[in-house]
């Protein structure tokens, strides 16, 4: 089976592709959304350059959809139709754990664009699942974080030592809740390390995060 993946830039849907490629599917195009100037992504607030790095590193095209968050449904279903006709996909790649909300979503929006929602990490254990990542090769940065992790996590690369300490301030080590964000730095699938630019830290509303210059 062919398929898209929903590609957030973060180590949740690197590892959902790569558990989807053990299990047998291809993945041909990534889909990521944008804000509405298109300029970064919606939800890591990752620049397009480093977005493209990744798929470059992948050696797969990217779809970048522009949208704000009232019509992020509409612009999500017309870019599952797209991919569908131009890639010959039939099925579409999560990398959520274990929120049903978000499963429903996903599903929903498939069944419009009539594709199967894949989640191949749904309901594996937070910790379990973090350390599979890093066991496997995944390299990963915080680059968001909430105001009660506070901004000195931004710029940190996951590690055990990090992911105990987030346990013991009852951070979840995925950041399922929305605690924090990630951008895959390098993993097995890519062929080259990511050249990340210079950045620095800001704070938008209750949230902190990685302003990257411009490349």
């Amino acid at each position: 089976m062919k398929t898209v993946v929903s590609w957030s830039g973060g180590k949740d849907s690197c590892f959902a592709m790569m558990q989807s490629i053990a299990a047998g599917l291809k993945p041909a195009v990534l889909l990521n959304i944008m804000n509405e100037n298109g300029e970064i992504s919606r939800s890591h607030a990752l620049p397009r350059s480093i977005l493209h790095q990744q798929a470059a590193a992948l050696g797969l095209p990217m779809v970048n959809i522009p949208s704000s968050w009232q019509e992020y449904e509409k612009h999500f279903v017309n870019a599952l139709h797209q991919v569908k006709s131009d890639y010959g996909v039939s099925g579409a790649v999560f990398g959520d754990i274990d929120l049903q909300a978000h499963r429903d979503w996903e599903e929903m929006v498939c069944g419009k664009a009539g594709l199967q929602a894949i989640l191949p990490l749904w309901l594996q254990d937070r910790r379990q699942l973090v350390l599979q990542m890093l066991g496997c090769g995944i390299s990963t940065m915080i680059v968001s974080c909430n105001t009660a992790m506070g901004p000195d996590f931004l710029g940190r690369v996951m590690n055990i030592q990090l992911v105990n300490e987030l346990e013991d301030m009852g951070v979840d080590v995925c950041g399922e809740n929305g605690e924090f964000h990630t951008v895959v730095v390098n993993c097995p699938l890519f062929n080259k390390p990511l050249d990340l630019p210079a950045y620095t830290k800001v704070q938008h509303e209750q949230y902190h995060f990685l302003k990257w210059e411009q490349v």
